[in-house]
């Protein structure tokens, strides 16, 4: 059993940053892929970020501005989020899963067994 608690999203100008952290708590964490996903209003969730061990993979809306990051020891994953846009706004969820799929896979909500309740990131134009 793995609980995640994301922090770190408010109101930001378009073009600006913010740096999502998301704690978990339970055991092994290293063992686990972690994921970023978000959900705009009226909209389905998009995957955003995952890392796996060392490995990164990221969606196409965000390559190259947003960085996912992990750090075991402290058992937190966290999102950099640069150049931010308006349609960037959206609640920010983290997820955790305990299985082995090509990166592929890790883009679809299914794979990930826990969640946290989201953090939300509002980008002003």
């Amino acid at each position: 059993q793995v609980q995640l608690v994301e922090s770190g999203g408010g109101l930001v100008q378009a073009g600006g940053s913010l740096r999502l952290s998301c704690a978990a708590s339970g055991r092994a964490f290293t063992s686990y892929t972690m994921g970023w996903f978000r959900q705009a209003p009226g909209k389905e969730r998009e995957f955003v970020a995952t890392i796996r061990g060392g490995g990164t993979y990221y969606g196409d809306s965000v390559k190259g501005r947003f960085t996912i990051s992990r750090d075991n020891a402290q058992n937190t994953v966290y999102l950099q989020m640069n150049s931010l846009k308006p349609e960037d706004a959206a609640v920010y969820y983290c997820a955790a899963s305990s299985s082995a799929y090509s990166n592929s896979r890790y883009t679809y909500p299914r794979s990930y067994d826990y969640w946290g309740q989201g953090t939300q990131v509002t980008v002003s134009s």
